[in-house]
């Protein structure tokens, strides 16, 4: 390892970010469930199972295109400011921005879901006709 690891320095705030709006959307799913009824452990398995799926499709294609534009010289990073642990031609920092939106995407989106505020149709009542 060699360099100051200035770059991962530097995603340590987003990290913190997504780590806070990341729990605040757990609270708010929970309060969901539990007021729909439902236990809150029951829709986590399908959330977290689709998100890591998602992540790790990210990821991927994070590293693959990061070294595509990293090989061409397209963008190059200061060797002084990073750890020096690299992934083919890029640095392991580089993958940051992406853990985070991994973590910070499905949290807004819990966050700003509205369907949860609005009460279910009833089932057992017909929906009303159409006075035309």
């Amino acid at each position: 390892m060699n360099g100051t690891g200035a770059y991962a320095l530097l995603a340590l705030p987003f990290f913190g970010v997504t780590a806070v709006v990341a729990v605040l959307a757990g609270v708010v799913a929970a309060r969901r469930a539990r007021a729909a009824g439902r236990r809150p452990a029951v829709g986590r398995r399908v959330a977290v199972l689709t998100s890591v799926i998602a992540g790790i499709a990210l990821l991927v294609m994070t590293i693959v295109f990061d070294n595509v534009i990293v090989t061409l010289r397209i963008v190059a990073y200061d060797p002084s400011l990073i750890s020096g642990a690299k992934i083919g031609a890029i640095p392991v920092e580089d993958l940051a921005y992406a853990m985070a939106a991994i973590v910070l995407l499905p949290s807004l989106w819990v966050l700003f879901d509205r369907t949860g505020a609005r009460p279910a149709p009833d089932p057992t009542t017909a929906p009303p006709e159409d006075t035309k």
